[in-house]
């Protein structure tokens, strides 16, 4: 199963976790991620390797591991050095029950980008998949940064506070529900048509709508008409 949008270039995902169940959880959960595709799964060290190298000898390299650090076969960061001693360039995200500060630090020094505790539910592993995609959207050009600005905007969109810890009276069925409004429109829309299409009063479609724009997700902007005043519209960012 595959999340991405119909002619879209999806961001291809390994699952690495010793345990099938586990793997094959992770693996549904980010076939459900829209813009996301899980291209296989394995349960240690040395399967995620030999895997990884396959894919870039068919010219078709991962983008990103879902990464269990305890593996029969060596430790998850052990694993990340080996990589990118290898030339691999696939980021990847933590998911694992290690709660120790010195391991999060040393998951830091390797170049891990998120870090998600089990046991987790799939909105907040869906969260944090999503806050990746926009940091690679914003580092998806050619050329330098424009400014600082810029380079702080990619770094903010995986720091993020996730959707799943949202703002009291806010849920996250009907947050999803106004997202998807948004993704499927072709333009800005306002307040009132998402809470029409959402099945909510535009009140609650507007403070939804508002908690996407301050996290980084949808933007809001004037519409001018022929008489009146511009009325504000919303759009996926």
């Amino acid at each position: 199963m595959t999340g991405h949008p119909p002619g879209s270039t999806p961001i291809d995902v390994l699952v690495v976790e010793d345990d099938p169940v586990a793997a094959d959880a992770h693996a549904l959960y980010v076939g459900r991620a829209p813009g996301f595709r899980c291209v296989g799964t394995a349960h240690s060290a040395g399967a995620a390797l030999r895997f990884l190298e396959r894919r870039r000898a068919e010219g078709a390299p991962v983008a990103l591991l879902l990464l269990d650090l305890y593996l029969p076969d060596g430790h998850g960061l052990e694993l990340v050095g080996r990589l990118r001693a290898a030339g691999h360039g696939a980021d990847v995200i933590a998911v694992t029950s290690a709660r120790d500060l010195a391991t999060v630090r040393q998951a830091v020094s390797v170049g891990v980008v998120q870090y998600l505790l089990k046991p987790f539910a799939a909105a907040s592993l869906r969260s944090k998949l999503e806050h990746y995609a926009r940091y690679r959207a914003s580092l998806s050009r050619e050329g330098e940064a424009l400014g600082q600005d810029e380079v702080d905007q990619a770094f903010a969109e995986l720091r993020r506070p996730d959707g799943s810890t949202l703002p009291k009276g806010l849920t996250g069925t009907t947050l999803e529900a106004v997202a998807a409004v948004l993704r499927d429109s072709p333009v800005g829309l306002p307040a009132a048509a998402v809470g029409t299409a959402a099945g909510v009063s535009r009140i609650t479609a507007r403070r939804y709508l508002e908690y996407l724009v301050g996290t980084g997700r949808a933007v809001r902007e004037p519409q001018y008409g022929s008489v009146g005043r511009p009325e504000l519209c919303y759009r996926p960012r």
